[in-house]
């Protein structure tokens, strides 16, 4: 469940923190108040895509932040282990950032996350209702979707052999379309390939070998001049009848005689000294450097073609030696998958075939589960719609029995028919039903689902929307209902609804220092009275209102 909400430069919202509750929460308040805006902030905070105009005028960035309790389920426990996110005392925190520039920044206990995993854990933490999902009620390629919902464990794993097998089918499928598509091409394609990674092979590059050779044919290039430049410097140093080191010794033996007469001839002492010792250390590495020099005109003349070969190499697959090992790995990788010969061809055709008798068998065993899965949906929705006062109502999951097409998800096109009145045939829902009718069919499939599927939080945002009377009670409790199951918040214009609430949150709006805020307030028990008044009566609060408002808190059990 959601424990807390801080929201902070978002939209109207300057500031705000939020803590929830279990059960049913109620939020009130007039149109454009924000009631709305308070939703989308738990909207992006699981997951739906943000943009630059929710940061309220004159800040550079809103801030989002939610704790959760941590829904019991194995599924997101091995999602957050699979993500490297680690939890303690059972709870998440969410959060999320959105700058003037459009970044945005994800965060799940500290651990930063791309919005794709975001929206995958977001699915654990809120299911939020509103006009959106009317859409999806009267969309009847989602009614397959939210059929499946239905199903149990069996089903879904069963679901999910299916598309295991799909997709290895659409796999095979496809290499084999792409062999059959243009041979010839394709073997063309294969020879070279097979042309290019032995001549990648046959140069047996390392990864710093160009370098090396480089710096190897510069040596060998001025081999004269570095001789000519040794030999010099090492005569210069230590010829016999006059050099460098002599020199220096002689002067440092004048200056050790005199070096204690003053402190400035004892630092020329020990510099010359330094100078001394360095010198005779360069000469003997001068030396070395000679005894180890010998020219071999075959290396040079080895070294340039080596360097060339690797030019031509580059010049056909990458601008590097580590680009070019890099290509022959891709190669290497294809021609391991696509090697090519009419025996190859024969065998990934039987291989295609048997794969897609073992797609079709689960196919037609989904298709019997979602038969039986229909049946009882549809008797679960006849049940809450008796409640909702729709007593004559009859629902059906109708199957497509046309050509069977195999996709993602079976062969199954599902699509709900419904009707309202005695006599009266069904016919698809989207024909049928009515604004107020869609909220109670939106009611009755969360009603249920809530409680086979144990979802942490749910918003309702304004599905009460189109009824009134006893309808609107019936709603009330519907779902309250289902806030025993799972958090409940309702936005809602309906008394009755804000009345069984077990948590009534007052949302308004002020202008302070001429700009326009919205502010939250949790109700205690006698100003709820006031306020579900206002929803009753409007602008004007008589003490009938005042007596009815305290009727319907005392019906909820208030």
């Amino acid at each position: 469940m959601l424990v807390e909400l801080a929201i902070k430069n978002f939209a109207i919202i300057s500031s705000l923190r939020l803590q929830f509750h279990q059960g049913m929460t109620a939020l009130t308040g007039e149109t454009g108040a924000g009631k709305s805006i308070i939703i989308d902030a738990m909207g992006l905070l699981c997951g739906s895509r943000g943009s630059s105009d929710y940061i309220r005028e004159g800040s550079n960035k809103c801030s989002l932040e939610g704790l959760f309790e941590l829904p019991k389920s194995s599924q997101l426990n091995e999602l957050l282990h699979e993500l490297g996110i680690e939890t303690e005392d059972e709870l998440l925190i969410v959060q999320r950032d959105i700058s003037q520039s459009g970044k945005n920044i994800c965060r799940v206990n500290g651990r930063t996350l791309t919005l794709a995993n975001l929206r995958r854990i977001g699915a654990f933490l809120v299911d939020i209702q509103g006009q959106n999902e009317h859409q999806e009620l009267l969309q009847p390629d989602r009614h397959l979707h939210l059929l499946d919902q239905f199903g149990g464990q069996k089903f879904h794993e069963l679901l999910e052999r299916y598309q295991q097998a799909y997709e290895k089918f659409q796999h095979l499928n496809k290499q084999m379309r792409k062999i059959q598509v243009n041979e010839q091409s394709y073997v063309q394609r294969v020879d070279m390939l097979h042309f290019q990674q032995d001549e990648i092979a046959s140069a047996n590059l390392l990864p710093n070998e160009e370098e090396e050779l480089v710096e190897e044919r510069e040596k060998l290039g001025n081999y004269q001049k570095i001789v000519d430049s040794l030999a010099k410097s090492y005569a210069l140093l230590t010829n016999d009848e006059e050099n460098s080191l002599d020199g220096i010794g002689a002067a440092l033996t004048n200056m050790q005689d005199i070096a204690h007469l003053d402190n400035e001839y004892e630092t020329i002492s020990e510099n010359l000294q330094s100078a001394f010792y360095l010198l005779q250390d360069a000469a003997g590495d001068i030396s070395r450097q000679l005894d180890s020099l010998s020219f071999d005109e075959g290396r040079l003349e080895e070294v340039n073609q080596r360097l060339e070969l690797i030019r031509q190499l580059k010049r056909k697959y990458g601008e590097s030696i580590p680009e070019i090992l890099a290509y022959y790995d891709e190669i290497k990788k294809e021609l391991a998958e696509s090697a090519f010969s009419e025996g190859q061809l024969e065998q990934l055709a039987k291989e295609v075939h048997i794969q897609e008798q073992v797609v079709w068998h689960f196919a037609e065993e989904l298709h019997q589960e979602r038969k039986r899965i229909a049946r009882k949906l549809a008797k679960a929705i006849v049940t809450e719609l008796k409640e909702l006062y729709m007593e004559y109502s009859q629902f059906e999951v109708r199957f497509n029995n046309g050509k069977k097409i195999l996709h993602e998800n079976g062969f199954d096109e599902v699509e709900f028919y419904l009707t309202t009145n005695p006599g009266e045939p069904l016919k698809p829902l989207v024909k049928v039903a009515s604004g107020g009718e869609l909220s109670r069919m939106l009611l009755a499939l969360k009603t249920i689902f809530s409680q086979s599927q144990g979802i942490t939080s749910i918003v309702f945002d304004e599905v009460d929307t189109g009824v009134s009377g006893r309808v609107a009670q019936a709603i009330a409790e519907k779902i309250a209902k289902i806030a025993e199951n799972s958090q409940v918040l309702c936005i809602t214009h309906l008394p009755q609804v804000a009345a069984i609430a077990d948590y009534q949150y007052y949302i308004k709006k002020e202008v302070s220092q001429g700009r326009t805020q919205t502010i939250v307030s949790e109700l205690a028990p006698h100003l709820r009275i006031n306020e579900i008044a206002r929803m009753l009566a409007g602008a004007e609060v008589t003490d009938l209102t005042l007596e009815h408002a305290k009727e319907l808190l005392a019906m909820a059990g208030h």
